[in-house]
């Protein structure tokens, strides 16, 4: 606003030192001076608004920047509380272990997919942890028998373990930073790969409960 002030009175001033000029100052080139310095007055005051405008515009994304890096920052905050409430329950004590045995899980051969009898075993297990009642942590182990390369069973036993946590946390919401998978393939085997039944026994899942 001074600006314009200052601009205005030299305008004004330049009009009148011309209407005191004699001879030379005729109306018609008054008139065309004050035109010119009339435009130039708008112009500069075009120029103070576009600055002010750029400058809210400025201001409006610096509080937009700032309003994301405080969301950020909470998420960060969120993410660091559940890494550590995990690290401590991985650091709890095992309570009990539970095994999805073949003849409950019913795992075929090449497959993830659970029969009815393992979400019924799912669902006695669930009980056991609502008996418990205190704070769990669950490592979900996935198994296989010993047939194909090992590289793929380590894939076919993470998609048993992740089926079972999928259930479990679909069916019952537990947690899923309360829960992790692992698989083992065919490297902890708890029946002899060379016959059909100790196959179907290293086709497993099991689940240990920490504290």
């Amino acid at each position: 606003m001074k600006r314009n002030h200052l601009v205005l009175f030299v305008g004004l001033a330049v009009f009148v030192g011309l209407l005191l000029v004699p001879g030379c100052a005729t109306k018609k080139y008054v008139r065309q001076e004050a035109a010119a310095i009339d435009q130039k007055v708008q112009g500069v005051e075009t120029a103070i608004e576009e600055n002010q405008k750029r400058i809210k515009e400025h201001d409006e994304r610096l509080a937009t920047i700032g309003s994301l890096i405080t969301e950020q920052q909470e998420q960060i905050k969120s993410v660091d509380g559940k890494i550590e409430e995990v690290r401590k329950a991985s650091q709890g004590k095992l309570l009990f272990k539970e095994t999805l045995r073949n003849d409950q899980a019913k795992f075929k051969f090449d497959s993830s997919e659970l029969a009815p009898e393992a979400k019924a075993a799912l669902d006695v297990f669930v009980q056991k942890l609502v008996e418990e009642n205190r704070g769990i942590y669950l490592e979900i182990q996935g198994h296989t028998d010993s047939t194909g390369e090992e590289s793929y069973n380590l894939v076919l036993g993470k998609k048993r373990a992740d089926a079972v946590m999928e259930y479990l946390y679909k069916q019952y919401h537990i947690p899923l930073h309360r829960m992790e998978v692992f698989s083992f393939g065919s490297s902890a085997s708890v029946g002899d790969n060379k016959t059909k039944d100790g196959r179907a026994q290293n086709r497993r899942v099991d689940i240990l409960v920490y504290e």
